[in-house]
């Protein structure tokens, strides 16, 4: 494995390899290992829908986990706000842990507004060629307002909230997502987990 030693404060450390690799582990786990990253505005249904796959992947013997952007903030990124700056630190953290866990086997699901799309191309890097998907949970920001189940958009509009992603943070679209769900033309949880589970076998994800 490669590191940027440049970027690193510690000079005298080194990388060790475990005897178990992630092959080991998939063929273990019956399954590949991938980072299925949900990209969307607050309120385009990113949380909900990977909770729903996770359920679905969870009945089918699948090794995974949810990264969910709000929990994440409580704990490993509590120290960080929403300017640019720590926006990016916040996603470049999550994305080196979602790598930690792909090499773990598990197939990890990251629900992170991840607004710029320079900060995602950084954590799919990362990644081996494949185990990076990223989904566009699309959904205008008229949707978006309407559900607001947190009341942030309305904070936002009331000046309340900075820097907050539609209102007065722009968010990029991803340009190739591998996949597009689009929650303002069809709202069913089941429905958009579905077309993600057909997704992950089509490319043989799963079995």
């Amino acid at each position: 494995m490669e590191n940027n030693l440049n970027n690193i404060k510690s000079k005298n450390i080194y990388w060790h390899e475990g005897d178990i690799s992630r092959e080991d582990r998939q063929r273990q786990y019956g399954h590949k290992s991938a980072c299925i990253w949900f990209t969307g505005l607050s309120g385009s249904g990113k949380s909900t829908i990977a909770r729903k796959l996770e359920e679905k992947l969870f009945e089918r013997g699948v090794k995974t986990y949810v990264l969910d952007g709000d929990n994440v903030r409580h704990g490993l990124n509590r120290n960080l706000g929403f300017s640019h700056e720590d926006r990016t630190e916040n996603i470049r953290r999550i994305g080196e842990v979602a790598k930690l866990l792909v090499d773990a086997g598990l197939i990890v699901m990251t629900a992170f507004i991840s607004p710029f799309r320079e900060d995602r191309r950084n954590v799919r890097n990362l990644m081996k060629e494949g185990e990076f998907i990223e989904i566009f949970i699309d959904a205008t920001i008229e949707t978006c307002e309407e559900r607001d189940p947190k009341g942030l958009y309305k904070k936002a509009k009331a000046g309340e909230i900075k820097e907050f992603t539609g209102i007065s943070s722009p968010y990029e679209e991803p340009e190739k997502p591998e996949l597009i769900v689009n929650t303002t033309e069809e709202a069913d949880i089941n429905i958009n987990a579905e077309k993600i589970l057909k997704f992950l076998e089509e490319n043989e994800l799963l079995d």
